[in-house]
């Protein structure tokens, strides 16, 4: 009886230490939160960028989690629906700080990503024991690394005025090209991209002549077509625009009822729509500039695009994003040197990162929190074609790569005075 008793306590002993080990190789997870506009006009782009970070999460998690001092930890993302709008992402940040988020991703939207910057300022100076970071994949106001830039910020996409630069060097060599339009949703980006545009043109091909710009309420427009008209009317031979979502799309698909024939110089004409709505009329007209696109030419950019495909088959979810991945690899490596994920020593070491994947290679300035990484821009063309393997969202229709660029290529000069945190 007592040898039984025995081998029973010895039995619960070791389901005890199990248990016990058990617990600690299972650390609280790392709180990510996405705040993004998940139903509105721009639901689709919220939506794209919900598949791409659940997907780099997926990764990371599927290796075991991120290592810390403390054990390998789990990363667990949450979403939260700011609508578009400025006071839905402010309550949607204090919901996500309540729940214990310590990383913040947003891009969608500038005007969004400004409130939330400052917002963020405030409450790390407030709650120093819970700071929280930011990192942008999207929002594109040079602004908000340059002389608005701030510590707890990082921003994983070119700006516009790098994205501009890569599109310029295209534009410039157009010969033919004499006169353009430039038409842009009414806020801090699409006002960004206007001044740019002009910047630029003035610099690079002064005898182009500006038939025409225009500005329009960002969301808002149901019916392109008078802006369409006007376009046509003007006699450009070009239009460069900076809408994104729905707001190009609609534009793309008016042009082309108005009988519009000349090219589009586009930051996001690659997908979500556009090119299906343009149809043939896009075919070697229609452009887009961005850090990557599948048809980039490479083994491992295949095998990345290959894998997203994999886990995301249907059309409609064909939108990947590579810099995304690279902003959570970032992140998971700088949570790794730190040893902890507390956001100070996470962002000492963020400002750091320098992380590759499907061919890719990306560096963290710290002067900016701007990343640096290769661009490319592309012509819209029909799959099959040479160079143009994969189509676009099942549309019958790619992207051939135009001009490909170094990072050192389109890295701009920053104005930024970075305030830091005191140690």
């Amino acid at each position: 009886m007592n040898h039984l008793l025995g081998l029973v306590m010895r039995s619960f002993v070791f389901f005890a230490l199990a248990v016990c080990m058990t617990a600690q190789a299972q650390k609280a997870p790392i709180q990510l939160a996405l705040i993004e506009g998940m139903s509105g006009p721009f639901a689709n782009t919220g939506e794209a960028v919900l598949r791409n970070l659940v997907w780099a999460v997926e990764r990371v998690n599927a290796r075991g989690g991120v290592t810390t001092t403390d054990g390998k930890r789990l990363l667990v993302l949450n979403r939260y629906d700011s609508k578009g709008q400025n006071e839905e992402a402010l309550t949607s940040l204090r919901a996500a700080i309540d729940a214990g988020a310590q990383y913040i991703f947003q891009g969608n939207s500038s005007a969004n990503a400004s409130v939330l910057i400052d917002a963020i300022q405030k409450h790390n100076e407030r709650e120093l024991q819970k700071r929280v970071l930011f990192l942008n994949y999207s929002a594109v106001d040079p602004a908000l690394t340059q002389e608005r830039c701030n510590f707890w910020h990082f921003r994983f996409d070119a700006h516009a005025d790098m994205r501009m630069t890569a599109l310029m060097q295209v534009l410039k060599q157009d010969a033919k090209l004499k006169s353009v339009y430039l038409i842009g949703q009414d806020y801090s980006f699409g006002q960004a991209v206007l001044k740019e545009a002009k910047q630029q043109l003035n610099q690079l091909r002064p005898d182009i002549q500006i038939a025409g710009e225009e500005l329009h309420p960002i969301g808002r427009v149901k019916d392109f077509l008078p802006y369409a008209a006007k376009i046509k009317a003007s006699g450009a031979q070009a239009v460069i625009t900076g809408n994104w979502g729905n707001d190009l799309t609609l534009l793309i698909k008016a042009a082309k009822e108005a009988g519009f024939e000349g090219k589009f110089y586009t930051f996001y004409g690659n997908a979500l729509g556009a090119p299906a709505a343009i149809g043939d009329a896009g075919v070697g007209k229609v452009l887009a500039v961005a850090e990557w696109m599948p048809n980039v030419p490479g083994a491992e950019s295949l095998k990345f695009y290959q894998a997203f495909k994999q886990r995301f088959d249907k059309p409609a979810e064909d939108y990947v994003h590579l810099r995304m991945q690279l902003m959570m690899e970032a992140l998971v490596q700088s949570i790794e040197k730190a040893g902890v994920s507390e956001p100070l020593a996470v962002a000492l070491q963020l400002e750091k990162a320098d992380v590759s994947l499907g061919g890719q290679r990306g560096k963290m300035r710290a002067l900016d929190h701007q990343f640096q990484q290769p661009l490319v821009v592309s012509m819209m063309a029909k799959q099959g074609g040479p160079d143009v393997s994969f189509d676009v969202e099942g549309s019958g229709y790619g992207f051939k790569v135009v001009k490909q660029f170094k990072a050192a290529d389109v890295e701009l000069p920053s104005s930024c005075k970075m305030i830091r945190p005191a140690p």
